[in-house]
């Protein structure tokens, strides 16, 4: 299975009593980051661990087979809180942990981290027990801010709603609009990585038919030529963000994407 790394624990496996324990998923670029919460995951009572992605198309395939409880998210991988978004559509009852690191603690991102359905919002160098705490905290209240990062969250900045630009010709979307609907955005998410439409209907169980239309709806909305020219719009709006993960390098697609959004 493409970047996911699933694990089904028995409801036993660290469950205190009268009660179940807590799935816990994480999405994060840095393998032996994912590494470091699975183990503190495996050590807390009431938590147990239900799996790691790296990616936003490996997270959502996460969320959709193995149903954790909790998805503790990177915000480095989620820069624009789109993925926050598709998750919480996909599953309302998902809790969702944002990690947030020191390049994005600000009002504004924390704003638009809790618009987009992050029920907890911790410092990514917070340590193990304060991290299991908030995981509780999110599940049984909804609601967890760290005190280190509630100043940011007491008065966040409002800014007006960005309309759609021309960019070289092109209509783009601003950075943080989300014109595409989930399926189409996996779709992007393959076509970026390189992937055909065969390619893709086998990954997302769908007929090569389903794919078409799919992207072809996604040339549509956003004003694209072609694949690429979507891909590298995408790049270039913030739809998509470059690959983090630093096991390996992106694909040749997303390179050449990424490399036409700066020029």
């Amino acid at each position: 299975m493409r970047g996911i790394e699933p694990h089904r624990t028995p409801m036993s496996a660290g469950q205190p009593a009268g009660g179940r324990s807590l799935g816990v998923a994480v999405v994060d670029p840095i393998p032996i980051f994912r590494e470091g919460i699975a183990a503190m995951v495996h050590r807390t009572l009431g938590l147990h661990w239900s799996g790691q992605a790296a990616s936003h198309h490996a997270a959502m395939q996460l969320c959709e087979q193995v149903r954790p409880d909790v998805v503790i998210l990177d915000s480095a991988l989620d820069p624009n809180c789109h993925l926050a978004k598709l998750l919480n559509a996909g599953d309302p009852a998902l809790v969702l942990v944002t990690l947030v690191r020191d390049t994005n603690r600000t009002q504004q991102y924390l704003a638009a981290a809790i618009g987009a359905g992050a029920h907890a919002i911790v410092p990514r160098a917070v340590d193990s027990r304060r991290l299991a705490e908030a995981v509780r905290r999110a599940h049984h209240d909804r609601r967890y801010i760290d005190p280190a990062l509630s100043a940011l969250t007491a008065r966040p900045k409002r800014e007006p709603s960005p309309r759609a630009a021309p960019v070289d010709g092109q209509l783009v979307q601003p950075k943080g609009a989300m014109p595409l609907s989930r399926r189409e955005y996996q779709v992007l998410q393959l076509v970026a990585e390189g992937l055909e439409n065969s390619g893709i209907a086998k990954l997302l169980f769908l007929s090569v038919e389903t794919v078409r239309t799919h992207v072809k709806s996604i040339l549509r909305k956003l004003s694209a030529r072609d694949r690429t020219h979507a891909v590298t719009i995408a790049f270039r709006s913030g739809i998509l963000v470059p690959q983090l993960d630093d096991s390996a390098g992106p694909p040749a697609a997303v390179q050449e994407a990424v490399a036409r959004s700066t020029r």
